[in-house]
């Protein structure tokens, strides 16, 4: 297929790359020259010679909707936006709406996988209508593992940024978990090697997964973790879970303390939040900020990491 990329961040750059590889033609776009293929979205929109367009966005929630705007006035008839950002699910039907008008056709989807999808797949939760995700199948198809999971139909239009957000609600209970008992087994001291201890779940316990595979990295780059400050942003998703829970009256205690925690990490130095910082790096990416250079207090909006302002 052809389509156009809009974000060549850490996430999408590698998208951009894995498509090729799967034999795809991506035209990307970004505000940095040197990472786009094209000097303007209508000059990447132009070079899509075939129909139906396909645009994948891969921006902050924050500019999501002016680059989607400027799209609606270069795409016509039958094309497809897919919103691939963390943005938030409320978003998505007025989105598919206002699109609508101009037959235009969207999806939402969620993305999880990090700067190691380039390689192992993506994650992926879409929302829209059966027929659009039927255009973008190929697409869909390239990105995610080769295994028969890593894709979901998840419903209509926001349902798959509502399902990223609750998956990354329950990624923030997890790697708490993992960090308050890595700090535990190191206070104790009746633990020989706290690292090769959480080295050894990592085949036969029921506690298994990637991100304790992360920790265990994280671990063998620096054993007790004291390179690191216990700082970590939330990046709007864990905030926007809670609220959700708050507005269904389902509890969701685990993930709103793990949620907490962050706001803590800003305050004090923790040593489980050296942890979380340690395994946030191993999976996005995410610089790790000094100890002398960290303020002693961020403003965040949702959906932003001020203190790293890469693209997505």
């Amino acid at each position: 297929m052809q389509m156009g990329l809009v974000g060549l961040g850490k996430m999408g750059g590698n998208m951009r790359e894995r498509l090729r590889e799967a034999g795809h033609t991506v035209i990307g776009y970004d505000t940095d020259a040197e990472l786009s293929d094209a000097e303007s979205l209508a000059a990447m929109v132009e070079r899509i010679d075939h129909g139906p367009q396909i645009v994948w966005v891969m921006v902050p929630d924050t500019v999501v909707d002016v680059v989607i705007d400027e799209l609606a006035e270069l795409l016509g008839e039958g094309d497809v936006i897919i919103d691939g950002g963390n943005s938030r699910w409320i978003h998505d039907a007025p989105r598919a709406e206002k699109l609508a008008t101009r037959g235009i056709e969207y999806l939402d989807c969620g993305v999880s996988g990090g700067v190691w999808g380039i390689t192992q797949g993506y994650a992926l939760m879409v929302g829209g209508e059966e027929a659009t995700v039927a255009k973008a199948q190929p697409i869909f198809d390239s990105l995610k593992p080769a295994s028969d999971f890593g894709f979901v139909h998840a419903g209509d239009h926001g349902a798959g940024h509502f399902a990223k957000m609750v998956h990354n609600g329950i990624e923030y209970a997890i790697m708490q978990a993992y960090a308050e008992g890595w700090e535990l087994l190191e206070a104790a001291g009746h633990v020989r090697s706290v690292r090769e201890t959480f080295n050894s779940w990592r085949e036969g316990s029921v506690i298994k997964s990637w991100l304790l595979d992360l920790a265990v990295n994280a671990l063998n780059e620096d054993e007790h973790l004291e390179q690191l400050r216990g700082y970590a942003e939330d990046s709007g998703e864990g905030r926007w879970t809670v609220e959700a829970a708050l507005d269904l009256a389902v509890p969701v205690p685990n993930i709103t303390n793990a949620l907490f925690a962050r706001f803590t990490s800003r305050q004090d130095e923790s040593p489980a939040m050296r942890m979380i910082a340690a395994m946030r790096n191993q999976f996005g990416g995410h610089a790790v900020k000094d100890v002398a250079a960290a303020p002693d207090h961020v403003e965040s909006a949702p959906g932003e990491e001020p203190a790293h302002p890469a693209k997505q």
